[in-house]
């Protein structure tokens, strides 16, 4: 993939648009642990806080970037990924609680570790994205980590309007686990590289993936009716 070409920029917005939807809780978890700091210290503990979850993340990501090389690591994380767009249909709202913190330094703490122990799903899917190319990583984070963070109050209104993201997120997640799939060594060697498998493989795991993810939510409508009865 050569930098700035059409599938570098195809790449980079698969994986703004998964930060995007991966990355609502940042909102909440900032929010929380700064809610009892005074006000002129709330931007300073976003800042360095938010400075701190992009390093962190980043170095998670190019770890990831490369270990997915290691042979049968990208089918196991595309199959991950699969599993990972089909919870992002029909996971609830998350019910992470994170402590305000009293001090500075405990909010900017605080921040960092949740976000690093929440982003697990993220890194691997920008790695996946990304094709080995750290470039893409780079872009990736600096462009969507910031808007998450300073606009996740208008991500998240934006989601709960127009909930039709959500499968738009779940539909791109399942495309970049089909091209980790297609692209494992021992798959190209037996259905070789082919655009129009690819596709095609991708049109049929999103139909399922929406499909399933549907019924389930329809199933627990249900169920949840009937207890109410």
């Amino acid at each position: 993939m050569e930098l700035f070409s059409p599938e570098f920029f195809q790449a980079l917005f698969a994986i703004v648009i998964m930060d995007l939807v991966l990355g609502g809780d940042n909102a909440i978890v900032i929010g929380m642990a700064a809610r009892n700091l005074p006000k002129e210290q709330q931007k300073k503990v976003i800042l360095f806080g938010t400075g701190g979850a992009i390093l962190i993340r980043t170095l998670a990501t190019l770890v990831a970037v490369y270990l997915l090389k290691i042979p049968g690591l990208m089918f196991a994380g595309g199959l991950l990924l699969v599993w990972m767009a089909y919870k992002l249909l029909t996971d609830e709202k998350h019910d992470e609680q994170v402590d305000s913190a009293a001090s500075f330094w405990g909010a900017i703490k605080t921040i960092i570790i949740a976000d690093a122990v929440m982003g697990l799903d993220n890194v691997l899917a920008v790695a996946g994205a990304a094709h080995g190319h750290p470039i893409l990583v780079v872009f990736g984070l600096l462009i969507s980590i910031p808007i998450v963070v300073w606009g996740s109050t208008l991500v998240i209104k934006a989601i709960n309007r127009f909930p039709v993201i959500i499968p738009i997120g779940s539909a791109v997640i399942t495309h970049t686990a089909v091209t980790m799939l297609v692209h494992e060594k021992f798959v190209v060697n037996i259905i070789g590289e082919s655009a129009l498998i690819e596709w095609g493989l991708s049109a049929v795991l999103i139909a399922c993936v929406l499909y399933l993810g549907h019924r389930t939510n329809k199933k627990k409508v249900l169920e949840a009716a009937k207890n109410a009865a």
